[in-house]
Order: C-alpha cells, then structure tokens, then sequence
C-alpha cells in the first residue's frame, strides 16, 4: 500500500495548493480530504521512503543471504571435494587416451565447461555416449568417485544465483542505508509530541547498518572463495563469469546422474532380454529333450514289441503251439513194397471195406473222405472187394494178412501223419522268418 501511495502522491506543489483549502476541507471529497491530511504532514515523501524501506529491510536480507551462502558454500565443496577431483582425472585419462597420436595427445588439462560436451561423443552405434561410459566405469571399478554427487550438494542452488543481482541488492541497501542516514540528520524536530518517526527510524537505522555489515562481509568471502575457485583450475574471470562456471558443473552434475538412470535403465533391459533368452533356450532345450525322450520311448517300445515277437515266436515253436491251429490234412499214405513170397496172392494195401470197417480210435477225420463231407471209394479196392467175394480162400489170408500188418500199418499212418505234419510246418517257420527279417 505505501509503495501504491508512493507511486500516486502527488509532488510537492501540489500539495501546498491542497494545504490552502482546509477551510473548505467539509465540502471537498473524499479523495481531496485525503490529500489535504496528507499534505499536512511534514516531509511526507521522504518519511514514506523510510517506512517503505524498513518494511522491505528484512525481506531483502532473508533473500540475499541464503543465496550469498550458498555460492559460498558450494566453492568450497567444489574446491575439497575429493570424489570431483578424482572424476577430472578419469576425464583427462579418457580424453589423452582418445587424442593419443594426434596434437592433442599427453594434455596436462582441459576447461571444465568441456563436461558438459562428453554427451556429444557416441559410440559406433549411437546407443551410448562417453558420458554413459565414463559413468560405467565409475560404477564398476571407482566407487568412491561417485561421492562428488553427494559432496556437491548446494550446487544448484548456487548455479541459479546471479552475482550481479546479488551486488545491485547490497548496493541498494547501502543506498538506502545512508538516504535514511541522511534523512534523519536533516528532520525537523516535531511539532506533535505524538511524532515517533525520528525515534523508530534512528533505532531501526542501527539495526539496518549491523545486518548489512554482515551481509558485506560474507559477500566479499563469497567473491574471495570464487576467485580461488576459478584461479584454482585455471578460469579467467574475464572470460567466464561466476554463473557460467557455476551452471555449467550443475549441468554436468544433472546429465552424469540421468546417464547413471540410463545406464540402469539399459542394464535393466538386458538383463530382462537375458533371462527372456534363457528361458527361451530352456523351453527349447526341455522340447529337445520331450522329443528325444518321446522318441526313445518309441525306440524302447519298439525293441520290446520285437524282443516280444522274438519271445513269443521262439516260444510257440519249443511248444508246438505254432501248429496247433492249422488245418490238419489227409495222411498221405506211402506205399512201400513188402517182401511177399512169390507163392502169396495177397494184396499189398488193406481192403477198403468200408461198411465193415471202421475208423481206428483218436483218428478224426477218414482218410478216404473228401473235403466235402462225401465218400469216395478207390476203384482198385472195389475191384479188390470183388475178387475177396469171388474166392473166399484169398479173403481169409487177406485176413490174416491183416492182423499182422495192422501194428506196422499204424505205426507208418503215425510217421506218414508226422511228414505231413513236418511237410506243413516249412512254410509256417518261412514266413515268421520272412517277418523277423522285415523288423
């Protein structure tokens, strides 16, 4: 409001013409009754200038010294910091190493402002920056260089303070120390016995000129610790203000730590990539390893489906259960020549009498059927059946005949039975060979 007042007062002339009408002061306004109180009071400007100048006296102070004390504080940590003089060496290291063979090659230094550039160099393909790689190296095997993050703590607040501002404000405050001063030499003595101005203000003047003493003089240490600083590595002042250098290390300090979250960032990803590889390769190798266990199972199964057939076919042939299931043929009778004497008419073969004789016991089917189920009869034992009738002296030796052949006729039908038997079993023993060898 006192500032707002300031700015509208009126000038001094004017306020005289005002002071001549406080006879008149019941029929003016509102604003020219104000007027004409002011212009009553006795140096009225300079006794707002005064009130202004208290009321903003502390303020300004609580402005101007933390900022003060913290480019003071942050020369100092950058000056002792033994984390950020380490990480200047790995930079100069990393960059004669780079240069070795060319002009630049065995450098002794290198401005600081030349940080901030590491992030332009990338590899082969742009995917990191020397930045990523210095901050890499840091991590893996200089721990301790990282402790520059930590050491340089009220550096951005510091990058953000403007010496010059800094200089204007206390300047200012000088200024409006010595106007009060001065002021307060001059002020009439006051007519109202009610008027503090002058006792309030020489009060405050001292505290004023205590505060700003200090202030002065932990600004000449802030400017006293920057030129160390900057003589310090090697800065011209004329060249490169205390800002520049200031917000430049910020900035270096705010890319090395995005490049430590790039860096983790990446490492994250590539280990993700890692393990999705892993299980990738895993599942594949545990398909591998279904399939050839699937297919050795198929293989055992497959031995053992042959080693059965082995089994089984080595088993029905000790057990002649191979055979049991054929279809059981006619003996095939031989007739083998007897040795008769020449005054013997007897038949070699049986007569086939069929109505009066009859199958012998355990045989069954008749050798003389068909396969149809019908009789037949050979013509020769016909003929043979005949001739028994027509002389019944050759029937009766055919009859004894027959009681003497009859063991040795049986003994042979068994031995015919077993050829044909043994005939049937060649080509049944071929083909579970034939199917041996296509397994």
């Amino acid at each position: 409001m006192i500032q707002n007042l300031i700015k509208h007062l009126p000038d001094q002339k004017q306020l005289n013409e005002l002071s001549k009408l406080k006879n008149e002061y019941k029929n003016l306004s509102d604003p020219e009754q104000f007027a004409i109180v002011m212009s009553s009071v006795t140096r009225l400007r300079p006794r707002l200038g005064a009130i202004l100048f208290k009321l903003q006296f502390e303020e300004q102070v609580n402005n101007t010294k933390p900022e003060i004390m913290a480019v003071s504080t942050a020369c100092e940590e950058i000056k002792k910091s033994r984390g950020f003089s380490q990480l200047l060496e790995l930079v100069l290291l990393m960059g004669n190493y780079m240069n070795a063979g060319s002009r630049n090659a065995q450098t002794f230094g290198f401005n600081l402002c030349s940080l901030c550039k590491l992030k332009d160099t990338k590899s082969a393909d742009q995917t990191i920056t020397l930045l990523h790689f210095l901050v890499e190296i840091c991590e893996e095997k200089y721990p301790n260089v990282l402790s520059f993050l930590e050491d340089l703590q009220h550096l951005d607040k510091a990058s953000r303070v403007s010496a010059e501002s800094l200089e204007k404000s206390l300047k200012q405050m000088e200024g409006q120390i010595k106007q009060l001063e001065s002021d307060l030499k001059t002020f009439p003595q006051p007519e109202d016995v009610h008027d503090k101005f002058v006792t309030k203000m020489s009060s405050f003047l001292v505290q004023a000129k205590e505060q700003f003493k200090q202030l002065s003089t932990i600004h000449k240490s802030m400017e006293n610790l920057y030129r160390d600083v900057m003589e310090y590595y090697a800065i011209d002042l004329k060249k490169i203000s205390v800002e520049e250098f200031l917000t430049d290390l910020s900035n270096f300090k705010t890319m090395f730590m995005q490049a430590a979250k790039d860096n983790m960032r990446r490492k994250e990803m590539e280990e993700k990539q890692r393990r999705a590889r892993i299980a990738q390769e895993k599942a594949e190798k545990e398909k591998r390893e279904k399939q050839q266990k699937k297919k050795h199972l198929l293989d055992i199964k497959t031995e053992k489906d042959e080693t059965g057939v082995m089994d089984s076919l080595l088993e029905a042939l000790q057990s002649g259960a191979a055979f049991r299931n054929r279809r059981k043929q006619a003996p095939r009778f031989k007739v083998e020549p007897q040795d008769f004497s020449s005054t013997s008419t007897a038949p070699v073969l049986k007569p086939c009498n069929h109505e009066n004789q009859k199958a012998p016991t355990g045989e069954k089917l008749h050798p003389h059927h068909s396969m149809n189920g019908t009789s037949v009869r050979n013509p020769a034992c016909k003929d043979s059946h005949r001739k028994n009738e027509a002389n019944p002296s050759v029937e009766k030796r055919n009859s004894v005949g027959k009681k003497k052949v009859t063991p040795g006729g049986t003994q042979r039908r068994d031995e015919i039975e077993l050829g044909g038997a043994k005939g049937d079993m060649i080509p049944e023993v071929e083909a579970l060979l034939a199917r041996l060898r296509a397994l």
